[in-house]
């Protein structure tokens, strides 16, 4: 046996050397799922298959890069192929549409040098279409109706398609009028958004026969990674690519599968079998990343699912520590407690790099920065963080210009926040000061503007500060609009109820002392992150970004009722969305390495209003084997 398959074990061994027809790979959690795909495409180059005729498709640049770099080092260890030249193709599915529609968009009228619009391009594209049409973006939200494109787009519907369906409803006849104008834009500027990069790359293999053939005869063995995070037209790209050799090599995980918000389907993984009747099914069940008692919490929970392929994780790694359940007054303790168990592992020697802090939803980094700002633990917050994201900046910007009306940086940047259907050249004159060649109707909309700043300074002179703050959301149309959106908006406005919140700690301090201290402490904590980037930091970020991460050490917060798992489902499927509730929790729980810490707090101030919470249900499924509450001598050293 070679040295290649000599670190590979059974099932992984069975995958790699699978030549020829369609391979299902249930990869668990940590079971080494990148290596089997790297193993597997330099054994068929060693079988003589051309490098050139193999294709690797990913979901992220980054996934691609780290893919086809192991794939090299591997073929530079073997001496008989130390001439080859050729590399294989490893790419996104979007990378792919673009070089198929530069290679062949032609036959779809498609120039070759085309542009790619990108979600701001396309967010201005519509929201301009909808001033021409005389729309108010205050009841059209703009991101509401690029959410219901790309949906239909990621179904392999286009606005052609989309009309012919269309039942009565009001929404959508304006997503069709939108999407209409959109679609003219975007050919106007010869311009592709990023879900026509698969949707036409599907309509060129589909309907060009010719071209088709030229792809099937180019890669005659394909790899999909993360097949359950896959949309329809990215399924339907991948089977028409397989063709009838059908020499596709599907890698997933059903019960990863937390995506279906932007469309992904995980049905498509559970209809390979169907889609493909002799395929071999290789299932990748060892786990070489966490101990046995964290494999033994995330089998219990996930074993509950109805809708996956069977599969239980285990480990040679030993059984490891048991979990440990931090229960908490409110989300102060709750993160006061997890801040001092970070210092208290990174002062024995633990890494800060190997430290995670997961939530379910981002407005609850607030707390639990703010606590590791107390105890001087360095963090870093993956995705934007709470005072810098844009719908928590704009409602600090109101405060700001009602207290000093000639903050003109912050008065340009709400003066059409929420839209008001001003232009650039009316936004230039009124911060100029020139009212007066305005017209009549736009200088009353300017008007309303100034006199809303000045009921907020008036109410901000008089009232507490999270009064204050209540009054900016709901008097100057954020809330309204947010409220309107699609789930980012939704989450949008939990970040800045999540500021009401923050701002009860001011409420002590007389109005406008305590307005002015809130915004003192943002802009100093802005100024610190962004002077201080620690080279070892606390990671702090939500489960979904957590996803294909791994920590030795993970804190998993905020399990009650109606937060984790989250009360918002969708109106699809309220089994399925449990189901996805209980998978993303069984993500956050694989993060793992040596020890997990799971949390909740027995009261949480939401809106400013204090919450009596119940534990969470996942809590139910993991007894006194698997988890130990936290000791009293570890809370008593903990800073608060």
């Amino acid at each position: 046996m070679s040295d290649y398959l000599a670190g590979l074990n059974d099932a992984q061994r069975r995958a790699v050397t699978h030549r020829d027809g369609p391979l299902l790979v249930v990869a668990g959690a940590g079971a080494g799922k990148t290596k089997t795909i790297t193993h597997r495409i330099l054994n068929l180059i060693k079988s003589g298959i051309a490098p050139d005729k193999i294709l690797a498709i990913t979901f992220t640049n980054k996934a691609a890069k780290e893919m086809l770099d192991r794939v090299m080092k591997l073929i530079a260890q073997e001496p008989e192929l130390s001439n080859e030249k050729a590399r294989p193709f490893l790419s996104t599915f979007h990378a792919l549409g673009v070089h198929l529609l530069r290679e062949h968009g032609r036959a779809l009228g498609i120039p070759r040098h085309f542009s790619i619009a990108d979600r701001d391009d396309s967010l201005a594209i519509i929201k301009t279409a909808l001033q021409d049409l005389g729309y108010d973006p205050k009841s059209v939200e703009p991101r509401r109706i690029l959410g219901a494109i790309s949906r239909e787009k990621g179904k392999l519907i286009n606005v052609a398609h989309y009309a012919e369906h269309l039942e009565q409803n009001p929404f959508g006849q304006v997503v069709l009028e939108i999407w209409r104008r959109y679609e003219t834009t975007l050919g106007a500027g010869e311009s592709l958004d990023f879900d026509d990069l698969i949707l036409k790359a599907v309509s060129l293999l589909r309907d060009h026969p010719t071209v088709l053939a030229l792809c099937q005869n180019r890669w005659h063995y394909l790899h999909i990674d993360e097949y359950q995070d896959t949309n329809g037209a990215q399924y339907q790209m991948a089977r028409l690519l397989a063709g009838t050799r059908e020499n596709i090599c599907a890698v997933g995980d059903l019960d990863q599968s937390i995506y279906s918000w932007r469309g992904a389907d995980f049905k498509n993984l559970l209809r390979f079998e169907h889609d493909f009747p002799k395929a071999t099914i290789v299932t990748l069940e060892e786990n070489y990343r966490s101990t046995q008692t964290i494999l033994e919490a995330a089998n219990r929970i996930i074993t509950k699912n109805v809708n996956r392929l069977e599969k239980t994780l285990y480990t040679k790694n030993g059984r490891g520590e048991k979990l440990t359940l931090i229960t908490a007054l409110d989300e102060k303790e709750e993160a006061a407690l997890i801040a001092g168990l970070a210092s208290q592992i990174i002062e024995r020697g633990g890494s800060p790099n190997q430290i995670a802090v997961l939530y379910r939803a981002n407005f609850q980094s607030r707390a639990l920065e703010e606590a590791m700002l107390r105890a001087s633990v360095q963090y870093r917050v993956l995705g934007v963080r709470f005072f810098e994201r844009a719908e928590v900046k704009d409602l600090l910007a109101y405060l700001k210009v009602a207290l000093n009306p000639n903050d003109f940086t912050s008065r340009k940047r709400i003066i059409n926040v929420p839209p008001r259907g001003l232009g650039k050249v009316t936004v230039a004159k009124v911060l100029a000061g020139d009212l007066a060649s305005l017209p009549e109707k736009t200088r009353e909309k300017v008007e309303t503007f100034n006199t809303l700043l000045k009921q907020i300074r008036e109410v901000a002179l008089m009232e507490k500060p999270s009064d204050t703050i209540r009054y900016v959301l709901d008097h100057s149309g954020l809330g309204e609009t947010l409220r309107q959106g699609g789930n980012d908006d939704l989450e949008r406005l939990e970040n800045l109820r999540e500021l009401v919140t923050l701002s009860l700690s001011y409420d002590k301090t007389p109005g406008e002392e305590g307005i002015t201290a809130l915004l003192t402490e943002a802009a100093l904590v802005s100024d610190q992150d962004t002077l201080i980037k620690p080279q070892s930091a606390v990671s702090l970020m939500t489960v979904h970004a957590a996803k294909g991460l791994e920590f030795d050490h993970v804190f998993v917060t905020g399990l009650e009722q109606d937060l984790f798992p989250h009360s918002r489902l969708t109106q699809r499927d309220e089994e399925i969305d449990t189901e996805e509730e209980r998978r993303l929790f069984y993500v956050a729980l694989t993060r793992a390495r040596r020890k997990l810490y799971l949390s909740y707090t027995e009261t949480r101030n939401l809106f400013g209003r204090t919450r009596v919470n119940i534990p969470s249900d996942f809590l139910l499924d993991l007894d006194d084997t698997l988890v130990e509450p936290l000791g009293d001598e570890t809370m008593e050293t903990v800073p608060f």
